[in-house]
Formats: C-alpha cells, structure tokens, sequence
C-alpha cells in the first residue's frame, strides 16, 4: 500500500473548498483539484471514490453534527413539562438560536457550499431536513401545551410548513449575503423577534 504524504488531504480538502466555491459541483474539476493541491486525480479516487465523494467528505460531517445537535435541542426541550415549555419557549428558542447561528459561523465555508454549491449532489436539499425537524417538535409542542390552533384551522400544516420554511431560508440568508458575524447574528435576532411576533398574534401568545 502506498504511503500517504503527511498533510496531502489537509491540501486537499483546502483546494476542494476553493474549486467547489468557484465553479460549484457540477463544474468543480478533480483535475484542477489535485493539481492546486500537487497530488494525483488517482491519489483522490483512492481516497474519495469520485467527485461526489470528496464533496460528502467535506460537507457531511458538519451537516451531521448540526443536525444532531438540532434534534438533541429539540428533544430535550420536548421532554420539559407543559408549564415550562410555555413559559420558556421564546427564551430557551432563542438561546439555542444563537448557538445555531453561531455554529454556521464557525464553519462558514461549509454551509457556503451547502447553500450555493450543492446542486447535483445529496445536499441539495439539506435545508428541507431542519425543516421536517422544526415542524414535527412544533406539533409536539403544540400538543404538549394543548394547543388547538390546528385541530381548530387557526393554522393549517401547510401555513406552518410554509413559515418555518421561510424562516430557515431566511436565517441563511445572513451566508448567502456575505455578512459578517456581527451583523449576522444581530440580522438573526431581529428574524427571530420578527417571526415571534406573527406566531404571538396567531396564538395569541401574552
């Protein structure tokens, strides 16, 4: 087996990054990548498979991560009784929203990819997981604290669909407009008291 050279796969990945922000998946070329990074396109099938490959060894371990952290947020504040959940919905939101925005910071160039570069891929729809997750810990909080605003049409699954979509596009906007943390994280809050105030005057919220 042919020894691998120390840090070629940091370069790699490096050189990955700057083809797939440049150029995109579907036009990023392993050629140009192993020749930025001075290895072989041979050395990169070994190692990755294909284009595809490389992409998913780049992008999933930070979609993993957040993801799992995501569900762990929600299920923890799902196992809260009724009265604290009402109680603490929008500060307990709003802390781990903070996290979240800060977490896309700390790897800006991934979520870069994801939202810009990733047609073609199976990230393509990455943004619709967090939605299907928002939505199924929003039933359940809705349940939890009895709330009827669907059973009574108030909203319907689609409106909520809808908005929580809206809502996710809306705070990755803060990437695909190249802001800067600080300004970001601010955009994030006001999105976020924004949205509060709609969901308070459907539910009528005190």
């Amino acid at each position: 087996m042919a020894k691998q050279i120390k840090g070629v796969y940091e370069k790699v990945y490096e050189c990955a990054k700057k083809e797939f922000l440049s150029k995109g998946f579907k036009d990023a070329s392993l050629r140009n990548i192993a020749k930025e990074a001075g290895t072989s396109t041979g050395s990169i099938y070994t190692r990755f498979h294909n284009k595809e490959g490389l992409f998913h060894a780049i992008v999933y371990p930070v979609v993993d991560e957040l993801k799992s952290w995501f569900l762990e947020v929600q299920e923890s504040f799902h196992k809260k009784d009724s009265d604290y959940q009402k109680k603490n919905m929008f500060h307990y939101s709003g802390m781990e929203a903070e996290s979240f925005v800060a977490y896309i910071y700390d790897h800006y160039d991934v979520f870069k990819l994801l939202l810009e570069c990733a047609e073609g891929t199976e990230f393509s729809d990455f943004l619709s997981h967090l939605v299907e997750i928002e939505m199924e810990y929003t039933v359940k909080y809705m349940e939890a604290t009895k709330d009827d605003a669907l059973k009574n049409k108030t909203i319907t699954s689609e409106f909520l669909h809808i908005v929580t979509s809206s809502y996710f596009s809306g705070i990755f906007e803060m990437v695909r407009h190249d802001m800067k943390r600080e300004d970001g994280m601010l955009y994030a809050k006001q999105l976020r008291e924004f949205y509060y105030a709609g969901f308070a005057k459907i539910y009528n919220w005190k």
